[in-house]
């Protein structure tokens, strides 16, 4: 077995062994299973607590197989320590396309927002292929792009604060402060966010993971939660494989959300493969060899993930945490695969967890931490890319809608730049989606009040 591992993955040549490769493979996979818990509680309900007609089990085994798959490939064909896995902001604009539908008056809501994830699949892996990802990805400006991460961190966080139940409806203000400290939502919540943030803190590997395990047990404890047992698979009532519906989702009115999740599958999967690529030594001079290969694993992922049931596969910036460890690797990534294969027989104990919010939330709230951080990326000396930006960062909370949000910073974008005669500073590309998302607003949302 050392013998064929080497032959694979020249782990001799890469300075590395078959147990350092698997122990890295453990710490990735330690610091982005908190996707196993979210993932189900995130698409089987929208942000009112309705169901989205994705059942839990389904979207559960949707995301172990689809994380395994697409790591378990990118170790294979591409060669690097990169997992992947439903990317986080992704899965929470994937509930708001389908909140859309629902209000546009489509039957098959989650099924059509399944086949415009399977569009975009497609059309990432042809212009991997096509090698013209550059053109499309220097489309938004960089203070664009960290515009969205913020507005969706803040989105998230939103939400996190919801499902903890710290932040409530109030007459008036529409929200407030739920000052009963002592209810025990509050109290589950609470324990998983201080806990998740002291390890976060100390830079204990897995501390997302290990708060949601904190708040699970002070809710069993407060007979929040019931006992289910541990081991077992997912119970699934609604299968999701092959239910995207890829004909309803060939509408031009849908173009604007294909072209969205387009672009943040493409700005994660090329700042992951950057950044940990870099941490790892991987880049020859300004080149990353094989970098092809990493996008079409992505891109191949994405298309796994909506024919099992679940929102856009992306890499994983957690990847990061492999690599310091030493994950030089496909190994590492075949790693996290086989973990992810093994979560599968955990159903019970993640079902029992995921249908409770307040154990999840802190989660959220940390994730919404992480993604605010490029708030210091934006060019706020630029008043033509930060005005836009800051729409989008505050639209997407204060619309309640990422898609929504997204339309404000995208709309406002070209216009700006245009009448103050800077709009040779942006791509036609930009002006294009403006265009659309005008007349999806003007000639189809508007009509439905």
């Amino acid at each position: 077995m050392a013998d064929f591992l080497e032959k694979v993955f020249h782990l001799k040549k890469r300075g590395s062994s078959v147990r350092k490769e698997v122990l890295a493979g453990l710490t990735t996979f330690l610091t982005m299973s908190y996707i196993i818990f979210l993932q189900p509680a995130v698409l089987s309900r929208d942000f009112s607590g309705n169901p989205t007609g994705l059942d839990f089990g389904a979207v559960l085994l949707a995301t172990c197989l689809s994380s395994a798959g697409a790591s378990i490939f990118m170790g294979l064909y591409a060669q690097y320590p990169i997992a992947l896995a439903p990317g986080m902001g992704e899965n929470f604009f994937f509930v708001s396309v389908i909140m859309t539908l629902t209000t546009m008056g489509v039957a098959d809501a989650w099924q059509t927002a399944l086949g415009i994830i399977f569009i975009s699949g497609v059309l990432f892996l042809l212009l991997s292929a096509l090698r013209v990802r550059e053109a499309i990805i220097d489309a938004i400006s960089p203070s664009m792009r960290n515009g969205i991460a913020v507005g969706i961190g803040l989105f998230i966080t939103f939400i996190g604060l919801q499902h903890g139940r710290l932040i409530i409806d109030k007459p008036g203000t529409l929200v407030g402060l739920n000052t009963h400290f002592a209810a025990p939502d509050i109290l589950v919540f609470f324990a998983g966010l201080i806990v998740t943030s002291v390890l976060k803190v100390r830079k204990v590997r897995g501390a997302i993971l290990w708060g949601i395990l904190a708040g699970a047990l002070v809710a069993l404890c407060l007979g929040k939660i019931e006992y289910r047992g541990i081991f077992g698979l997912p119970d699934i009532r609604q299968p999701l494989i092959f239910k995207m519906n890829i004909a309803e989702a060939f509408r031009v009115a849908y173009l604007p959300f294909i072209m969205v999740f387009l672009f943040m599958d493409m700005f994660d999967t090329v700042g992951t493969l950057v950044g940990v690529a870099e941490a790892a030594g991987f880049m020859d001079g300004n080149r990353l060899p094989r970098a092809d290969r990493v996008l079409i694993v992505d891109a191949v992922g994405t298309l796994g993930g909506a024919c099992l049931g679940t929102s856009t596969v992306t890499s994983y910036i957690e990847s990061a945490a492999g690599v310091a460890f030493g994950g030089r690797t496909g190994l590492t990534s075949v790693t996290v695969g086989a973990l992810f294969l093994a979560a599968l027989f955990f159903g019970p104990l993640i079902g029992m967890i995921g249908n409770y919010p307040p154990i999840t939330a802190p989660a959220l709230v940390i994730v919404g931490v992480m993604m605010i951080e490029s708030v210091k990326k934006i060019d706020w000396d630029d008043a033509s890319e930060s005005i836009p930006a800051f729409l989008t960062m505050i639209g997407i909370p204060f619309c309640y809608s990422i898609a929504d949000g997204l339309a404000l910073g995208f709309i406002s974008y070209p216009v700006i730049k245009m009448l103050s005669g800077r709009g040779r500073d942006m791509s036609w590309l930009m002006a294009v989606l403006a265009v659309l998302l005008l007349a999806y607003f003007i000639f189809l949302r508007g009509r439905l009040g």
